[in-house]
């Protein structure tokens, strides 16, 4: 009878897989983030640019014609587009200064030791939590030229009813009150949450040294929230950028009223693409709006830089 002795493996020729398995198991972790992103993301965004270097209609997507940039051309020539643009940017400030003002204060009350500042903080999520749809509804019953809330208000003080859905100026202030009212109370949790990073001793030294509560909000709070207020200003730019349903619902018209005049870039794309079937204009209209949101994100985080710079050299 004859033994045939195996040699044991010794544990050097056991470690390189298991090593190897342990670099690529991080990357298994999040390869389904990434396949996702790929998928949802990154894919419709390159096949947006390559749709709109073609005319495409939405009842027969199969037929493509190639048109190189004149999709582009036709659109900066296009009077209704730079009325979207300046409506765009009209309505991004009128509504994202006044909340991100609002949601500073807010959150400043908030910060204190007050009775019920829980159901409080709770209470500012309420807004972001109603549906877009819901609350466009109610604010346009209320901005009603003839029997709305806001008009009866006005005739109270003494001034004449507003058409604020023809009027250009009330209308862009109508649905930047929306936006305003919806998105306040979300910024000022986030606001809230980082004065509460901030160190107390900080708050505690400039108490001692004889600051207000006011030169304590401007010396302490300010400059420790400045990383939360370019977040928050980029977000807004972000979602103004793509306002779509509050200017939608506002009237019910793609047109964004009866002269434009509160028609958005996501609302002038709608109309191009499933108002007139041009899939290939709304598709060019979507990356030029991709990039003023890059322009504008860039040109925000410059200035921030710029003051922090300044702040240092002080």
């Amino acid at each position: 009878m004859t033994l045939t002795a195996t040699a044991p493996v010794p544990p050097a020729a056991q470690a390189p897989p298991r090593r190897l398995l342990a670099r690529l198991s991080p990357y298994a972790y999040i390869a389904p983030f990434f396949a996702l992103f790929a998928a949802f993301g990154l894919f419709p965004l390159l096949y947006t640019a390559y749709v709109s270097l073609y005319r495409v209609e939405l009842q027969t997507p199969g037929e493509m014609e190639w048109r190189g940039l004149d999709n582009y051309t036709a659109l900066l020539r296009d009077d209704f587009f730079w009325t979207a643009l300046r409506n765009t940017f009209t309505i991004g400030v009128v509504s994202t200064v006044p909340q991100l003002l609002m949601a500073l204060g807010l959150a400043h009350l908030l910060n204190y030791r007050l009775r019920g500042r829980t159901f409080f903080r709770v209470t500012m999520l309420l807004p972001y939590a109603t549906s877009v749809a819901a609350a466009t509804l109610v604010f346009a019953q209320l901005f009603g030229r003839d029997f709305g809330l806001v008009n009866w208000a006005l005739g109270l003080a003494g001034i004449g009813p507003v058409d604020w859905q023809s009027n250009t100026v009330a209308s862009q202030i109508a649905v930047s009150t929306i936006v305003t009212w919806r998105w306040t109370g979300y910024n000022a949790l986030i606001y809230l949450a980082g004065m509460q990073s901030i160190p107390g001793e900080l708050y505690e030294a400039a108490e001692l040294d004889g600051a207000s509560r006011w030169r304590q909000f401007l010396h302490v709070t300010l400059p420790g929230l400045r990383p939360t207020v370019l977040f928050t200003i980029v977000v807004s730019t972000i979602g103004a950028t793509q306002l779509f349903g509050e200017p939608l619902l506002f009237e019910g018209s793609i047109s964004g009223g009866i002269s434009h005049q509160y028609q958005t870039l996501g609302l002038y794309m709608y109309e191009q693409g499933w108002g007139y079937f041009h899939l290939g204009r709304a598709a060019a209209i979507a990356w030029v709006t991709f990039v003023v949101i890059v322009l504008l994100v860039l040109l925000n985080t410059a200035l921030a830089r710029r003051r922090t710079r300044k702040g240092t050299r002080r």
